[in-house]
This record gives C-alpha cells, structure tokens and sequence, in this order.
C-alpha cells in the first residue's frame, strides 16, 4: 500500500472508506464525520482546499436544501426516507450513510479535480 502522505485526496479518502475503522476506531457515520470536518480544517489551516464547495455541492446534488450542515446533506441522500434518531442510527442505515459518504465524497472530489484540470489547460 501507498503510504498515506504519498497519496493525492481522492486516493486518500478511498483509502479511508475501504477501511474507515483503521482511522476513526470504531467505526459510524458520526465518526467519519468528525474526522472529515477535522481533516477539512486542518486542510484550510494550512493553505489546502479542504472539502471547500461540499456543501454546496451536495446540496446542488441533492436538488434542495435544508437547515443541515453537510452530514445532514449525506443522510437525505443515503436515506431519503428519513430516520427515527439521527444519533442512534439502525445499523443497515449507519451501513448505507458511510457508503454513500465515500460514493459522494469520491465524486465531489473526481469532479472538482476535473474543475481543477479544466482551469490549468484553459491558461
């Protein structure tokens, strides 16, 4: 395996959904999502873009907002059907959120790299 400091971010979050306990302990959707809140700030800190334009993004892919921050954003889409308690999750649910977390999260990344190549070709 890669060692994590090599990969690019889109490796890197696939590296963490294939094994997200291995980063969080143990492992839910509330974790990884602390953890990439955690990641974002640390990234924006020190000059990265972070998850800029998630939210946004997610809201754009979901077709309409709401009062929810991004988890929240994630949870509407992996559940449209909505839920009973979001901190005590069924466990098919939890299972669904981190997948479609890391479904989406690949693909906002895939498409703000393609944004990114589509600028630096254009100069």
């Amino acid at each position: 395996m890669k060692h994590l400091s090599k990969m690019g971010e889109r490796e890197y979050f696939a590296s963490v959904g294939r094994r997200p306990g291995m980063f969080v302990g143990r492992t839910s959707f509330h974790m990884l999502a602390a953890f990439l809140t955690g990641y974002d700030q640390n990234a924006v800190r020190h000059g990265g873009p972070g998850l800029t334009g998630w939210h946004e993004w997610l809201v754009a892919r979901r077709g309409k907002g709401c009062e929810h921050g991004w988890p929240g954003q994630v949870l509407h889409i992996a559940m449209p059907h909505g839920w009973d308690n979001l901190w005590d999750l069924p466990a098919e649910d939890e299972k669904r959120a981190i997948e479609v977390l890391f479904q989406l999260l690949d693909e906002f990344m895939a498409a703000r790299d393609a944004e990114h190549d589509a600028e630096i070709s254009s100069q």
